[in-house]
C-alpha cells in the first residue's frame, strides 16, 4: 500500500491532499468546538476527543471501501433535471441539519431571555450523549465529502490514509485552542455560527448540482475572521485605555494640616 514512497512525484500529490484534507476539516472542527462548548466544562475536552476520534474512524472506514464510495456518486433517480446520488442525498441532509442547527443557536443567542441562556458558548443545554450523536452525524457528512475528494485526487490508498490521519491530527491539536478562543470571545460564536450557516447552504447547493468553489467560501471566512480579529484588538485597546483613565483619577493629593488623604 505504501509502494508510492519510492516515487518522488507522489510526495507532491501527498502534500496537496494533506492541505486539502486539513482545509476540509475546518468545517467539522468549528462545529465540534461550538457544540462541545455547550457541555459542562469537565466534559468538553472529552467530547472533542471523541468527536475527532469518530471522524478518524469514519474516514479510515470509508477508505477501506473505496469501491463502495465511488458508487455513491452514481445517480439513483432524476428530479428537476438533476440526477441525485447517495452523495447528493447525504450532502443535502447534512446541509439541512447544519442550517437548522446554526439558525437555532443564533436564535438562542439573540433571544437569551426566552431560552434562559446568555450566550451559545456558555450555555449548558445538551447532554454528552446528545452532543456525540450530533457530532457523529456531521462527521459522517464531512467524511463522505472528504473521502470522495481524496478519491478524485489520487488512486493511491496509502496517500489517502496518510493525508486523512495528518488532517485529523491537526484537528486534534487545534480543537482545544479553538474552543477556548471561541468561548473567550462571544462575538466569535456568532461569526462561527454564520460560517456553519454558509457551509450548510453550500452543502445543499452542492447536493442539488450547484457547485460553489470552496476557495470562495474559505476566502470569505478568512476575511470575516480577519475583520473580527481587528475588532477584538480594538476592543482590548479601548478597555486598556479606559482602565488607565480610571486609574489616573484615583490620585492621592498632598495632606494638609494632618488631614487624612482623600481619593478622587
Amino acid at each position: 500500500m505504501f509502494d508510492f514512497l519510492a516515487d518522488p512525484t507522489a510526495y507532491v500529490a501527498l502534500a496537496t491532499l494533506v492541505v486539502m484534507e486539513i482545509v476540509l476539516g475546518i468545517d467539522n472542527l468549528i462545529f465540534i468546538s461550538i457544540l462541545s462548548n455547550k457541555l459542562p466544562e469537565a466534559q468538553r475536552q472529552k467530547a472533542r476527543r471523541v468527536g475527532i476520534g469518530l471522524a478518524l474512524i469514519l474516514r479510515l472506514g470509508l477508505l477501506s471501501t473505496v469501491a463502495f464510495i465511488v458508487q455513491l456518486t452514481e445517480p439513483l433517480f432524476e428530479a428537476f433535471g438533476h440526477g441525485f446520488s447517495w452523495r447528493d442525498i447525504i450532502l443535502i441532509a447534512g446541509g439541512l441539519f447544519l442550517v437548522w442547527k446554526a439558525t437555532r443557536e443564533i436564535h438562542h443567542s439573540v433571544d437569551p431571555v426566552d431560552h434562559k441562556e446568555t450566550m451559545v458558548g456558555n450555555a449548558v443545554s445538551i447532554t454528552f450523549g446528545a452532543a456525540i450523536v450530533q457530532i457523529l452525524l456531521l462527521d459522517l457528512v464531512f467524511s463522505v465529502d472528504s473521502i470522495i475528494t481524496a478519491v478524485g485526487m489520487t488512486d493511491e490508498i496509502g496517500i489517502m490514509v496518510i493525508a486523512v490521519v495528518a488532517a485529523v491530527l491537526v484537528m486534534l491539536l487545534a480543537a482545544d485552542p479553538l474552543a477556548r478562543f471561541i468561548e473567550a470571545n462571544p462575538t466569535i460564536v456568532m461569526l462561527a455560527l454564520g460560517f456553519l450557516l454558509m457551509i450548510g447552504t453550500t452543502l445543499i447547493a452542492d447536493g442539488f448540482g450547484f457547485h460553489v468553489p470552496k476557495g470562495y467560501i474559505y476566502a470569505a471566512m478568512a476575511f470575516s475572521a480577519l475583520v473580527e480579529f481587528l475588532n477584538i484588538l480594538a476592543r482590548r485597546k479601548r478597555q486598556k485605555n479606559e482602565e488607565a483613565a480610571n486609574g489616573a483619577q484615583l490620585t492621592v493629593p498632598a495632606q494638609a494640616h494632618g488631614e487624612p488623604p482623600t481619593i478622587r
